[in-house]
């Protein structure tokens, strides 16, 4: 599997990252998809205090493979509705989400932690200097953010230089070919031309979370299929379904799926990038590895993207 780096992490990242959102148990379909990402090559493991109990099923299953120092945690913290009310992007509730995930992983650190929503009213320096707290104790390797404007996190990484301190080393926002409407769930940040230029230009990772735009270019949905309210609210509009149909148009030509398209255009920007995955089976998995493989030009991805109108 195809692997980059991020500085801080010891070892290389695969370019799939596993998702455990779906992570309810442990049961042997679950044993058997994960042991699959392991041995196709995938290291990665995305996953989230406010995931209810996910946490605890994977940090499982790694203590029973003894996998922990083989792979890379990435986990997040401080979200909005995890707990108690209101805003959470503070030092209290940074701390408290981080030593719980520790405990239910059952590890002494991660390898990348990020703040799993932002509150654009909380001033960046506390969090970015509890976040250094915890680097310097050796609990997190390295910060980034979920879901924050790349705005946010240039006045955070203003901050710690001007002050000699770490600051974000990735983003996790959506990243896809499908561009939502709205934000699919409060909160959240999907990554537009503006915050692609900007990591463009400083070369920060991605890591992009619903990175096949929830199956949209599966072929399950249509123009004249309203039936899934939420993919109508976020994915329909006369632009998608033109992304859509060049997806068509390109993988006729190159004799694989749409799906995999839009998979292969997150992986071929012009900075890192890496995709969250989250296959319910074998195949789905080797559709995604097929997916990392297939290299597509920059005027290709512009053309998917309606920025080129010629192929």
């Amino acid at each position: 599997m195809k692997q980059l780096h991020i500085p801080g992490v010891d070892k290389p990242l695969s370019r799939l990252v596993m998702g455990t959102g779906d992570l309810r148990k442990l049961e042997e379909p679950q044993r058997q998809m994960l042991a699959a990402y392991i041995e196709a090559g995938g290291n990665v493991f995305d996953t989230a205090h406010q995931y209810r109990g996910k946490e605890l099923v994977l940090g499982q299953w790694l203590a029973e493979n003894n996998l922990r120092e083989k792979i890379v945690i990435m986990t997040k913290g401080a979200h909005h509705d995890d707990g108690s009310p209101g805003a959470r992007v503070n030092p209290e509730a940074i701390r408290k989400d981080l030593t719980e995930s520790l405990e239910r992983l059952g590890t002494s650190y991660v390898d990348l932690y990020a703040l799993h929503r932002d509150d654009p009213a909380a001033p960046v320096g506390p969090v970015i200097e509890e976040l250094n707290e915890h680097l310097a104790a050796g609990r997190i390797r390295v910060i980034g953010a979920s879901n924050w404007s790349h705005q946010r996190i240039q006045e955070a990484n203003d901050y710690a230089a001007a002050r000699g301190l770490t600051g974000f080393t990735f983003n996790s926002p959506n990243l896809s070919l499908a561009k939502p409407n709205e934000p699919r769930w409060e909160g959240c940040v999907s990554a537009d031309l503006s915050t692609c230029q900007w990591h463009t230009g400083n070369q920060l990772p991605l890591l992009s979370w619903s990175a096949q735009a929830g199956g949209f270019f599966s072929g399950h949905f249509t123009p004249d299929n309203w039936t899934d309210e939420e993919m109508v609210r976020v994915y329909y509009n006369d632009n998608n379904w033109e992304r859509y149909s060049r997806s068509v148009q390109l993988a006729e030509a190159r004799g694989v799926t749409p799906i995999q398209v839009a998979l292969s255009y997150v992986l071929n920007q012009p900075f890192p990038t890496y995709a969250i995955i989250g296959p319910r089976s074998q195949e789905e998995l080797q559709s995604s590895i097929e997916a990392m493989n297939l290299e597509l030009t920059p005027h290709e991805v512009e053309w998917l993207d309606l920025i080129r109108e010629e192929l």
